[in-house]
């Protein structure tokens, strides 16, 4: 992993920390259907516009109820899930080869607006950093994209990103001033962690030592 993204999650995770609401987000509210047109004879045009705005309330309602359903099926694919694959590094027109990397995402919930928070935890050599980020989720239809818009950390420079999660796959891109690149992967289930297993094997041995002391 390249020192630009250490240095950016390092100073993102510690300038923005959990229940921070920062300024660069715009809170947002699900937008209604459009109005449903209302037809008919002349006489009765009252009793008709007021099922039209019978069927656009009803309209609203219908789209807010689907995107609920999308933000909480959302919800739990982010929670507990591994975005296993690769990110590239373009200057200019040229673009490094491709390097593996890995995040995994412990919990995500919904804050304000568009605002989510991403509980994650990240792995560098052998060790594991748990990270707390705020960042926006756009809607392209029933597709979510993950939204880094310009933001500008102090002394590192401004970031943006768009990361767009489809089924089991991910894929965006990234940009840090005038260096950016590409990132891809797929979206896995985090497997059991191995300090359970470890702590576990650890009572094992010591209810073995004790057994044995005993005897």
């Amino acid at each position: 992993m390249s020192a630009t993204r250490r240095w950016f999650l390092q100073s993102v995770s510690a300038i923005l920390p959990i229940g921070m609401i920062p300024a660069w987000v715009q809170a947002g509210q699900p937008q209604g259907a459009q109005k449903v047109a209302a037809g008919g004879q002349a006489g009765g045009a009252k009793l008709e516009g007021a099922k039209g705005e019978g069927a656009e309330g009803g309209d609203g309602e219908a789209a807010a109820a689907k995107q609920g359903a999308l933000e909480e099926a959302f919800t739990k694919k982010m929670s507990g899930c591994v975005f296993n694959g690769s990110y590239s590094v373009t200057t200019g027109a040229e673009e490094k080869s491709a390097v593996m990397e890995k995040y995994t995402i412990e919990k995500v919930s919904k804050a304000q607006g568009d605002l989510w928070l991403f509980n994650a935890r990240w792995l560098i050599g052998k060790s594991d950093i748990p990270i707390a980020l705020p960042l926006t989720i756009k809607w392209a239809g029933d597709t979510p994209v993950i939204t880094l818009d310009n933001v500008a950390i102090p002394g590192l420079g401004t970031f943006s990103s768009r990361v767009l999660i489809h089924e089991e796959w991910y894929a965006g891109t990234w940009r840090h001033d005038k260096v950016g690149g590409h990132l891809w992967g797929r979206i896995e289930r985090a497997k059991a962690g191995p300090e359970k297993g470890s702590e576990k094997g650890d009572t094992d041995k010591q209810g073995q030592g004790k057994s044995g002391e005993n005897k």
